[in-house]
């Protein structure tokens, strides 16, 4: 009998060394040694099959090929007679992988992401990516900051050829940012610099963002931004020369050290445009942000090329190419700068495409389109198709890509993708807000109900003193051309005792049919016809006004509401506004042929002015009037309210204006509130969109005319914040013109979002 091993090595190594077979013919092949690989996965491999002549060649191939699959960790080649035996053992399998003293990740994450480098459950056992699982798990622990992290690894032998690989974690304690230091620094103080950074020392909030924790990514975003405040201003030769970040000897403390150059100022001597130009010179200059005798800034610049780009994009150019040549002036620190312009091709659009939408019909994304096929290029349609579907809210994410089509000079296609989302949900809710008390709240919505973009929803709500039930139907597009309609079914319920507004209640039922009529994109006019059936309980120190309006019209009443409303709503964003308008008017009326006639108006107006990256001003000015008509009151029940924290803070909930002998508040037909507040960012959390704080100046008036002595004043401070729960309101307010019947309250909030 002859065996013969070989390392695979020495193989590789010696592929020409001379074996000690004789070439034989193979009669049959024997596998030994195996226990869970099937003998067929051996015979897969082996260069030679019965009936064939082995060699010492071949021999050698078997034997690379077999330590090749990862599966073994010996074999050998023996030969009896004419017979082949390969004779094989095993590497252990992993029957289990644990982890000890893990508590800052998941161990499903952990098992998951070392699975990705071939160590799992069930799988073969291999010391060398035992050291790479090792490695892996120390990465992830770096990337949540801990540099002391220890890892020691246990490889217990089972039965059944088996291993257990245990994994035993110090964790150690989370490395902070002790010193972020700027070198170079002569035109602006560091202190200012750092405040454009995301990374920082240890502060009042960080232990939420975490950006007390070094991060190469964030440092890289705060390099750029750093970058760009200074070519912002004029900088035009900035570099950041290096970056050292250095941890201690006991790896707690990170220094981060940031070593630049400004270089000198420069200023914008002239501009020129050369190129193919299409548009006629005068448009492009007005294009054209950057001005002769301005300081340079980078994002002038940026934003002059994209403007060309899109003017040329609407007009069909889709691969226009603009760039802004400098020409540096070292001496006298100028720049003049040539815009050379490139339109290309004209293009139009082939196809518009659309994929990933697996629940939500085609029409219901290609209705929100405004690009068309067959139509010129136009980037100002494209960009406006995206943010229109963006806004249906159905998706997590809107792409837009627009390749050309093969074979063609003047054709693209537009393929917007997206990613769905849940869009029904039943929540169940509770929030507590100063002027109403406990608020219980529950619903079943669906957004897109069976993918048509139709919704439909089923509202519960409670407080203190407000309950309403209500069921509505929307469809956003009843008619082709976007015309909406829905349907409102709703019971509500006001305990005006408990509200502070006077010993009465009221039972209200009602329903109604509305309609949104699109005016552009930003416009929308709305109309709408209801009916509301409302009882009228008093008690016998209820106000005199009540009791009087009840013996007039008894407690029972009916009407029949028409109500109209215009919205142009041109802000950045809804949730952290910084800039763009917000006007709103609303129109209702007591239609004749019921017992309540009556109208009421009411306009906002709301503005948003940003001083900088971080800081907003924001306007707001409601106006509202209202009156009976054919000589009719308006019902006291529709009375203009203000106070609180969503009007004039520092004031209970609804409280300013007349009141009766029990000083509780009355209302009136007329109402004015304004608002101004700067808003900037929360310390320590500077971009962070979800949290910002306000210092404001609150005015209000709620009367049967507008009369200043009605007007009250206050000022404070306000936090709003997006939490994961739900918006959150506070406000810190001091009256300042209050009087002895006024109901002041200083700390108010509300919490979640009422129907």
């Amino acid at each position: 009998m002859f065996r013969l091993r070989i390392l695979p090595l020495v193989l590789m190594l010696l592929p020409g060394t001379a074996l000690a077979i004789e070439p034989f013919v193979v009669k049959d092949i024997r596998v030994e040694g195996i226990q869970r690989i099937e003998a067929g996965t051996v015979f897969s491999y082996l260069p030679v099959k019965v009936g064939e002549t082995m060699d010492d060649q071949k021999a050698a191939a078997a034997i690379r090929a077999l330590f090749g699959t990862g599966f073994f960790k010996d074999v050998s080649i023996e030969v009896e007679g004419s017979v082949l035996v390969v004779a094989v053992q095993e590497r252990p399998s992993i029957a289990q992988i644990d982890f000890i003293g893990v508590k800052e990740f998941e161990k499903d994450q952990l098992i998951k992401s070392l699975r990705q480098i071939g160590l799992g459950d069930g799988r073969i056992f291999d010391r060398s990516q035992l050291d790479r699982a090792e490695q892996e798990l120390k990465r992830q622990y770096l990337t949540r900051g801990r540099y002391a992290v220890a890892i020691t690894t246990t490889v217990t032998p089972l039965e059944r050829n088996r291993v257990a690989i245990n994994f035993n974690v110090d964790e150690g304690e989370v490395a902070k940012i002790r010193q972020i230091s700027i070198i170079g620094a002569k035109t602006f103080p560091e202190k200012d610099l750092l405040s454009l950074f995301v990374l920082r020392t240890p502060g009042m909030m960080t232990w939420w963002s975490k950006h007390d924790q070094y991060s190469r990514p964030k440092l890289s975003a705060d390099l750029e931004t750093l970058r760009s405040y200074y070519l912002d201003r004029g900088y035009l030769e900035f570099t950041i020369d290096s970056t050292q970040v250095t941890i201690s000897p006991d790896k707690k403390d990170i220094y981060i050290s940031v070593s630049l150059t400004e270089g000198p100022k420069y200023t914008v001597s002239d501009i020129k445009i050369a190129g193919e130009l299409l548009i006629p010179e005068d448009e492009i200059r007005k294009l054209i942000t950057v001005k002769n005798g301005e300081v340079f800034s980078r994002t002038k610049i940026a934003e002059s090329t994209k403007n060309i780009n899109d003017r040329l994009g609407n007009d069909g150019y889709a691969f226009a190419n603009v760039n802004a040549a400098p020409d540096l002036d070292k001496t006298k620190h100028q720049a003049a700068f040539t815009f050379f312009i490139d339109p290309g091709r004209r293009v139009y659009v082939r196809r518009m495409n659309v994929g990933g939408n697996t629940r939500t019909r085609d029409e219901v994304i290609r209705r929100e389109m405004r690009q068309i096929e067959g139509g010129w290029y136009s980037s100002e349609k494209i960009n406006l198709s995206r943010s229109r579907i963006d806004r249906l809210g159905y998706f997590t994410e809107v792409n837009v890509e627009t390749p050309s089509v093969t074979g063609t000079t003047d054709q693209v296609d537009v393929n917007f993708s997206v990613v769905e989302k849940p869009t029904g949900n039943i929540l169940l809710g509770a929030g507590f807000g100063s002027g109403e008390g406990v608020t219980l709240s529950g619903s079943i919505a669906q957004q897109n109900i069976f993918g048509s973009g139709k919704h439909v929803s089923a509202q519960v709500n409670s407080s203190n003193f407000n309950t309403i039930y209500a069921l509505s139907y929307t469809d956003p597009y009843f008619t082709v051309d976007g015309v909406s309609q829905g349907f409102d079914i709703f019971s509500r319920e006001v305990d005006g005792t408990r509200a502070e507004l006077g010993r009465y209640s009221t039972k209200t039922l009602g329903g109604g049919v509305r309609f949104g009529v699109p005016v552009t994109e930003r416009d929308t006019i709305s109309y709408g016809l209801s009916y509301e059936s409302t009882s009228i309980t008093t008690f016998a120190d209820s106000p005199l006004v009540y009791k009087t309006y009840v013996n007039t019209f008894g407690n029972d009443s009916d009407a029949i509401i028409g109500s109209m409303g215009w919205v142009r709503d041109g802000r950045d964003s809804l949730i952290y506004p910084t800039k763009g308008t917000l006007q709103r008017a609303v129109g209702e009326m007591g239609l004749p042929g019921a017992d309540l006639e009556y109208y009421k108006v009411s306009y906002q107006y709301q503005r948003y002015f940003p001083l900088s990256r971080l800081y907003t001003v924001m306007l707001n000015g409601e106006l509202g009037v209202g009156d009976g008509t054919s000589t009719l009151p308006l019902p006291f029940f529709k009375n203009f309210f203000a106070g609180g924290v969503n009007s004039v803070r520092g004031y209970r909930q609804s409280t300013l204006g007349p009141k009766d002998i029990n000083g509780d508040p009355l209302g009136g037909d007329h109402r004015l509130v304004g608002n101004v507040e700067f808003l900037f960012p929360f310390p320590g959390l500077q971009n962070d969109k979800s949290v910002r704080m306000g210092a404001f100046f609150d005015y209000g008036m709620i009367g049967y005319s507008f009369d200043s002595d009605q007007a009250r004043y206050s000022t404070g401070l306000s936090l709003a914040w997006a939490s994961p729960f739900g918006p959150l309101k506070i406000s810190i307010a001091a009256p300042l013109n209050s009087m002895a019947t006024d109901r002041k309250q200083a700390f108010q909030f509300t919490f979640g979002s009422g129907f």
